[in-house]
């Protein structure tokens, strides 16, 4: 028996016109609220009193901002009692909630810039639900189980079924059978009282963007349906204040649109209103798998929690690991480089989120392939060797943006006319003003986290990570794990605590489709995550008293008078209307 409490908090942000978060597009700002947006929270404490904290939010992603701050938050509140290890923050990637939420620099150019009473009303709702949650704590029986989507049931496509395909571990399906190319499987922890479900975590990979790019309101989309109509049914069965958190798993190349002939087409008969039903829809399906899991009246099928609580975490510097090469099929000297985004990053996804027109894109991949082949043609240059690193790292990808230099082929950013676009318009106002000389445009410094509830591992990720990425990923952790037989099960959890771009295999990084494109510290990306994840594993299986891994390790502080610089204190129409302009 556990004590486990839960509350969920409105995230009281209030549309006033700034870009949303996920799709990058300028144009993309809310003006409205259609539907609440939450933070989700459950605490489980074991017999030995660990506190596990899973909170889930109804936003794009976690940033490295929001946890800092709520751990801060927390740490005041409940003193020695708290250990940031044991606490999850994970993200439903809807891609219509608020943008700005981050202090690095790249992913808030839309917003315009950073949004302070975005992130404070996150903070606040998220710490408030963890209070609540923990208040609420009461003898609660824990039931896991798992459930397959049937294969005619239209809830998720891989978007990317030619990388996909490369990998040698699956079978190859065709632009027909899309959706068989993906993790149909959803696995659920379920709350119990007097043998009644209460509450539940439901882990599905599928994106959040059943919303397209042209709506301007904030949504919870598919996952934040998911939970009302669930909590709805369990409030109609007398159940009082449930809370039902839909997260996600491997969501990388998972679409909830159809990818297959005709898929534009198809795509673009849904629209407007539609666009609500759809995500509605698919967020019916996702509820009714989950109640009908864990409320059936077969009890052998759901397996019982029994067992400890236990986390390690860790913060990696993804942009410079040298890895092992039992993970690089045996390659010697194999190295992540730093975060750079392909050309197939700015070309977007095929049906999800299109992104600049194709002739931009073709100028693109002519220019990088120019600056490549300049760059291989004079060893004598002073940064000869350090290119040489990056295409070796970086492989096939047409870098355009090297994240960690600042650099557009090769040049500062800040260069390209403002005329081009209102994004680069608003790049080059950041760089004027100062305002990114010493920031990050991305994170690099990012935590990795396993969290053991009994017989259950469950792997903490950052950014998206492809079906087989997580699944490479999984394998990795349970090989080392099952080393003690009474961790029985592992699962992962994507878009957790912070946000790294994407996760490919090496075979599908090879295609540099988008999320190839989007997979910043190169093609052996992967690689680096199965390693420095089978090392925390291997710290889980120790007695806490006896580990030793790097718990000091966190992101470097972002100069605040550069964060001020890039701060929206109500200009935000100054600069739309400046980025429009241009």
């Amino acid at each position: 028996m556990y004590q486990v409490g839960w509350d969920k908090q409105q995230i009281k942000v209030i549309p006033k016109g700034y870009a949303m978060f996920g799709y990058g597009q300028w144009s993309h700002r809310a003006y409205e609220q259609r539907t609440a947006l939450y933070a989700r929270s459950v605490s489980i404490v074991d017999q030995q009193h660990n506190r596990l904290l899973i909170c889930c939010l109804d936003l794009g992603c976690i940033t490295h901002a929001m946890r800092s701050q709520t751990v801060e938050r927390l740490t005041e509140t409940l003193g020695s009692a708290f250990d940031e290890n044991q606490l999850v923050l994970m993200a439903t990637h809807t891609h219509s909630g608020p943008g700005g939420c981050g202090h690095e620099a790249l992913y808030n150019m839309p917003t315009p810039g950073f949004v302070p009473e975005h992130l404070n009303a996150i903070v606040e709702a998220l710490v408030q639900s963890i209070k609540n949650a923990i208040a609420s704590e009461q003898d609660t029986e824990i039931f896991l189980s798992t459930q397959h989507f049937p294969e005619q049931i239209p809830i998720a496509w891989n978007r990317s079924i030619n990388a996909y395909n490369r990998n040698p571990e699956v079978k190859p399906h065709t632009e027909a059978e899309t959706h068989l190319a993906l993790n149909r499987e959803m696995q659920l922890i379920g709350f119990y009282r007097e043998q009644k479900l209460q509450s539940f975590i439901s882990l599905f990979g599928v994106h959040a963007t059943c919303l397209g790019n042209s709506l301007n309101a904030y949504d919870g989309d598919n996952k934040g349906y998911a939970a009302a109509f669930s909590e709805q049914a369990l409030i109609r069965q007398g159940i009082q204040n449930p809370v039902t958190i839909f997260a996600q798993a491997t969501a990388g190349d998972v679409s909830p649109h159809f990818h297959g002939k005709d898929q534009l087409k198809i795509r673009n008969k849904i629209k407007g209103e539609q666009e609500y039903q759809y995500a509605q829809q698919n967020g019916r399906y996702q509820s009714e798998l989950a109640l009908t899991a864990l409320q059936q009246t077969i009890p052998e099928k759901l397996q019982t929690v029994e067992g400890k609580i236990d986390a390690v975490m860790s913060y990696v510097d993804l942009s410079n690991i040298e890895i092992p090469a039992e993970f690089t099929y045996g390659q010697l000297g194999a190295k992540t480089s730093q975060p750079c985004h392909g050309t197939a990053f700015f070309a977007g996804t095929p049906v999800d989120g299109l992104g600049a027109p194709k002739v931009l894109i073709k100028g693109m991949q002519f220019l990088a392939d120019q600056f490549r082949k300049q760059k291989n043609k004079h060893p004598n240059a002073a940064d000869f060797a350090a290119y040489q690193q990056l295409y070796a790292s970086q492989g096939p990808k047409q870098i355009l943006l090297e994240a960690g230099t600042k650099k557009i082929l090769g040049q500062p950013i800040g260069f390209p006319p403002s005329i081009l676009d209102p994004l680069i318009a608003e790049m080059n106002r950041q760089v004027k003003a100062g305002a990114i000389q010493h920031s990050p445009l991305v994170p690099s410094v990012v935590p990795l986290q396993i969290v053991r509830l009994g017989q259950l591992a469950l792997i903490c990720c950052p950014g998206e990570f492809t079906t087989i990425a997580g699944q490479r990923v999984i394998d990795t952790v349970k090989q080392t794990l099952t080393a003690q037989a009474s961790i029985e099960r592992v699962w992962l959890a994507s878009y957790c605590n912070d946000y790294m771009g994407y996760v490919t295999t090496y075979e599908e990084y090879q295609q540099q489709a988008y999320e190839g494109g989007h997979t910043l510290f190169g093609q052996w990306t992967l690689a680096a995550c199965q390693s420095k994840f089978k090392d925390l594993a291997e710290q889980l299986l120790l007695e806490k008293n006896k580990r030793h891994y790097d718990e000091m390790t966190r992101p470097q502080q972002i100069p605040e008078q550069e964060l001020a610089k890039r701060t929206n204190h109500g200009n935000l129409k100054t600069a739309v209307s400046q980025g429009e302009a241009v």
